[in-house]
């Protein structure tokens, strides 16, 4: 399985048989989205930028809300949660998102703004790579994000959804999260690959790059 992040909550995730986009955002906050083709793409929540469907070139699945759903071997559940500590009464609804591809266990948080619950950390089960929002504004904070770190103990967490350098969004940068992690010299890769075999053993947060010009 290849990973690559196109900034922001979106990823494109490329399997032996199947490729999964997370969270397309629309034209604006600084990154470029191009036009990726995908069998897939889960939206977390119907907020431009997670949800601009139009910036995908192929004829993907839309997956926009909890349940389960299947294609040709890729499993997804969409697990149903909220945007804010107010049962979505400020921001709305979230949906997490568990993808079951090429043998391993993908969980993708979306715009997450609360703690975890026992049941939720109970459905998600072993997390084998956790797409994490560090952020803090419009999503979970600081503490929180580290404490589902340790919730879950997945083998990979890859951050997302923070302020960049050309990024033009309010939003906290990686680096607190990274110091929190006791990671103070980050390497900075353009894409993730790994199979079942190769996940570490241990917890590892592998910090992707976004690309530069597509």
């Amino acid at each position: 399985m290849e990973i690559s992040w196109l900034g922001h909550s979106c990823f494109i995730i490329k399997g032996k048989e199947r490729t999964v986009i997370t969270d397309p955002y629309c034209p604006g906050p600084g990154y470029s989205l191009g036009k990726p083709e995908a069998d897939i793409v889960t939206l977390s929540h119907l907020h431009p930028g997670h949800s601009y469907v139009e910036g995908i070139a192929s004829d993907a699945k839309q997956i926009k809300g909890p349940g389960e759903y299947e294609k040709e071997g890729t499993f997804i559940t969409g697990i149903a949660t909220f945007h804010d500590d107010k049962k979505g009464e400020i921001k709305g609804k979230n949906t997490i998102y568990l993808i079951e591809i090429d043998d391993m266990a993908l969980c993708h948080l979306g715009d997450l703004g609360h703690p975890l619950t026992p049941q939720l950390i109970e459905e998600l089960g072993g997390i084998d790579i956790l797409f994490l929002p560090v952020g803090e504004m419009s999503t979970i904070s600081l503490d929180m994000a580290v404490e589902i770190v340790g919730q879950l103990n997945p083998r990979i967490v890859i951050p997302m959804h923070y302020k960049t350098d050309i990024l033009d969004m309010d939003l906290q940068p990686v680096d607190k999260f990274l110091q929190r992690m006791g990671i103070r010299e980050p390497e900075m890769k353009p894409n993730l690959s790994v199979t079942q075999s190769s996940l570490p053993p241990n917890t590892q947060v592998v910090v992707l790059d976004y690309p530069r010009s597509l």
